[in-house]
């Protein structure tokens, strides 16, 4: 049967789409993770990727077109099959398809981060030889990365038997990049959860069950069908540790506030609950979140929380666990969804493309008291990092191969720069892109590169936040490190590694003087960079860097 597929909600706050630019056209074959358009929101252009496979039967909206979320946008199904009755409403099509699918036991549920501005599209799930019951709705795995083969509940934010709206977070998820949190776009009762807390599954396997209230459920959720069954991530061994006493924290209310109940922000693996504005003013504040109790529901920390706590002075540090002298000890914790993600893309980066290194040292006195003039501006602030992120912006528009892209039969050489910016997580490490940052000033990638590492730190990426990048810079000059090397982070065809600036004796005009200098590393793939074609590319950066007034040229 046809299936009639709407204009999704690729953002929280997305009301309207335009159709940028159909991948497939009307008789084509599609297939399941087929990309069908590209479709421009309220914050980004996002693909738009086909949960269904048949035939792509029809085309609501041209090229160019914008209509409302929900509204037809394609239908697809069996070639040659008759679509006039789905057709006969025109806009109104996607309300009597709605009807048509659940007579046919199909369920469309949409996942995405409702905080990260995520691409997931609405997926539709078949339950063999079981019929669903009125206003039942099967929520399933979403996939919430490009990448994305499967996902780990991190934390339940409804429980069985608790009314959901939509809009509501019911979970939050680990990804192979990031924890996501999933917002429900259905109304009703959570029936049933498919997934603990702590349980991973692949793509399109069974989350939750949504419906009226009673509704006995128990019948879809033994016979649903995926691929692959649920994998249950072991535990890590428990490690015992002694804490320091409690602390009580002081609340400032008005008299004529209501008292509100506090709760445990944390949740029982140690997660965090609170609101982007929340991490936010915490952020700036310097206030450390897990001393907050939050209010919110289910223990969230709100705006109200932050700006009404009280630091309580600390009379005890936390003490380690105890290990005898002479004994061995161990702790075992279990791989996360995005260490595993680093480990395999790491991994083939390092054994499939051909690396080579180039090093290079910099002489820095220019750049510093440039940014020293430029910071003199007032509300104005760039680090060294925003200087060397646009100079290889600049660099790269004159050296394309270096802008480049390995495959099997050709090479991509992008006259676009996207440039990834590597942040350290405490899960790990993430790469987060600013988006063609040759056309941006400095002031505008120090704004872009705040506003990721923040979103990074707080596990608010969304996939189109990491995802294009054509060229990486990985700097670790705050930690004191002078000289490394990094792994290419494919596609790229190059990474630069940024040591920190260094004060040192030097020669200058026959005299050694007091200096400061850089070291930097330019890691390659030699398919698509020869050493010389490298080499050039740092000389370019080289004039940049040592002489910034010529990026304002």
């Amino acid at each position: 049967m046809a299936i009639v597929v709407n204009m999704p909600r690729l953002s929280d706050t997305m009301e309207e789409g335009t159709v940028a630019a159909w991948l497939k056209k009307v008789g084509d074959k599609v297939e399941e993770g087929d990309i069908l358009a590209e479709i421009e929101t309220d914050k980004a252009t996002m693909e738009f990727e086909s949960f269904n496979e048949g035939t792509l039967l029809h085309i609501g909206v041209q090229e160019g077109e914008t209509t409302k979320v929900d509204a037809l946008l394609a239908i697809i199904g069996d070639e040659g099959e008759d679509i006039s009755a789905l057709l006969n409403g025109n806009g109104n099509a996607s309300a009597e398809a709605k009807k048509e699918e659940k007579k046919e036991d199909a369920t469309q549920q949409s996942a995405h981060d409702s905080n990260q501005d995520d691409v997931s599209n609405d997926k539709e799930e078949s339950v063999s030889k079981v019929e669903l019951p009125e206003g039942v709705i099967v929520v399933t795995m979403p996939r919430l990365s490009d990448t994305m083969e499967e996902g780990t509940v991190a934390t339940w934010l409804k429980k069985v038997g608790d009314t959901v709206e939509e809009g509501d977070i019911l979970a939050e998820i680990e990804t192979d990049k990031a924890t996501m949190e999933f917002e429900s776009f259905q109304s009703g009762t959570l029936l049933e959860i498919g997934l603990q807390e702590g349980e991973s599954a692949k793509v399109d396997a069974l989350l939750a069950i949504i419906g009226p209230a009673g509704t006995d459920v128990s019948n879809v959720a033994r016979n649903f069908k995926v691929d692959s069954g649920v994998e249950k991530t072991e535990e890590a061994p428990k490690v015992e540790k002694a804490e320091a006493p409690k602390q009580e924290k002081a609340v400032s209310s008005s008299a004529t506030e209501k008292p509100q109940k506090q709760v445990s922000a944390s949740s029982s693996n140690g997660r965090l609950f609170a609101s982007p504005l929340a991490k936010k003013i915490a952020e700036e504040k310097g206030i450390n979140l897990s001393q907050v109790s939050g209010t919110g529901e289910n223990g969230r920390i709100v705006k109200s929380d932050v700006e009404n706590f009280t630091p309580a002075i600390s009379s005890a540090a936390s003490v380690d666990k105890f290990v005898p002298t002479g004994q061995e000890d161990f702790e075992d914790v279990t791989n996360s969804q995005m260490r595993k993600a680093i480990a395999k893309a790491l991994t083939n980066s390092k054994f499939t493309a051909p690396h080579y290194y180039l090093s290079v040292e910099f002489d820095m006195e220019n750049a510093i008291a440039f940014r020293a003039q430029f910071n003199s501006i007032p509300d104005t602030k760039i680090s060294y990092n925003d200087i060397i992120v646009k100079a290889c912006a600049l660099a790269l528009k004159q050296h394309p191969q270096v802008n480049s892209q390995w495959f099997a039969d050709k090479m991509r050489l992008n006259n676009h720069v996207h440039i990834g910016v590597a942040v350290a997580v405490p899960d790990g490490l993430v790469v987060p892109v600013v988006k063609f940052a040759n056309e941006q000033s400095l002031p505008q990638i120090g704004a872009a590169v705040k506003d990721l590492a923040g979103k990074a730190r707080n596990k608010k990426l969304t996939p189109g936040d990491m995802e294009g990048s054509t060229f990486t810079v990985s700097n670790l000059g705050m930690f004191g490190i002078d000289t490394f090397t990094s792994i290419i982070n494919q596609p790229n065809s190059a990474i630069l590694s940024v040591g920190n600036i260094v004060e040192k004796p030097v020669v200058k005009n026959g005299q050694i003087v007091v200096g400061n200098t850089m070291k930097l590393s330019l890691a390659c793939d030699h398919r698509t960079v020869d050493g010389a074609t490298g080499a050039q590319f740092l000389q370019t950066l080289k004039g940049y860097i040592e002489n910034p007034v010529t990026m304002l040229v």
